[in-house]
């Protein structure tokens, strides 16, 4: 049986939290003896998972090279689901039904798991409802990609697609409004209203939106930028955008 890997100390926390049930074993670092390394420890035996206590290397062998697992790795009998079109569409019902108002988050290409891991964890401190990404061309839930994501790969629900543009008009059927940051747009982040059902769209590194995403957006959006830098990181531009969706969502 196939096994996957999710190693940090957040991360498996997390995982421990929301799928104690997908844990088969945790390798733990000989001799570390720390508070959150503990917690972990006490998780563990709460949902009577092995444990196994190793050296160094033995940990660095498990994990690409330069990665830092913090001395945990869990070992996983099958990975966190990601979800589908059907999946999101009924989701969308779900918040209709509670009275609530759609947050998602759109990653057009984003390749870097990376970037990917920042963008989740923006995304689900930010409180949005689930993250969007094409199933083709894009960053999957890399064990880097978990790490970096602190945690909130486990808990927020990531949704790959087939058709991108496709789920675009389908959210836009169920009342949703599509805003895309682009470097070309007029409007900017602060003078634009993201108070309603809302998908903010992010685009790839460096060419930003393909054209037929944005020609599936509602409204263009940029963040204006004071200095000689032309544009930001993908998860920093995230984080800028999806905040000040929070501070007008929360007025």
């Amino acid at each position: 049986m196939s096994q996957e890997l999710v190693y940090g100390l957040h991360a498996v926390q997390a995982l421990l939290k929301s799928s104690p049930q997908n844990v088969q074993e945790l390798m733990l670092l000989r001799g570390r003896k720390d508070q959150r390394l503990q917690k972990i420890i006490q998780q563990a035996e709460k949902n009577e998972i092995a444990l196994r206590f190793v050296d160094r290397r033995a940990l660095d062998d498990k994990v690409e090279e330069g990665a830092n697992h913090q001395g945990v790795i869990a070992l996983c009998a099958e990975k966190t689901k990601v979800q589908d079109e059907k999946f999101l569409l009924g989701m969308l019902e779900q918040l209709d039904q509670k009275g609530e108002t759609p947050f998602l988050l759109v990653l057009d290409g984003v390749t870097d798991p990376h970037n990917l891991g920042a963008c989740l964890r923006s995304a689900e401190a930010a409180g949005v409802h689930a993250v969007i990404a094409p199933k083709d061309k894009s960053a999957g839930l890399t064990p880097t990609a978990r790490k970096v994501a602190c945690g909130a790969a486990e808990v927020l629900p990531f949704v790959t697609v087939t058709n991108l543009a496709r789920t675009l008009q389908q959210l836009q059927q169920a009342g949703v409004w599509i805003f895309g940051a682009a470097g070309e747009a007029t409007q900017d982040v602060y003078q634009s209203k993201l108070t309603g059902p809302l998908a903010l769209v992010m685009g790839a590194e460096g060419s930003g939106l393909r054209r037929l995403t944005r020609e599936h957006c509602d409204h263009l959006i940029k963040i204006p930028m004071a200095g000689e830098v032309s544009s930001l990181n993908v998860s920093v531009a995230t984080g800028v955008c999806l905040f000040e969706a929070v501070r007008q969502r929360s007025a």
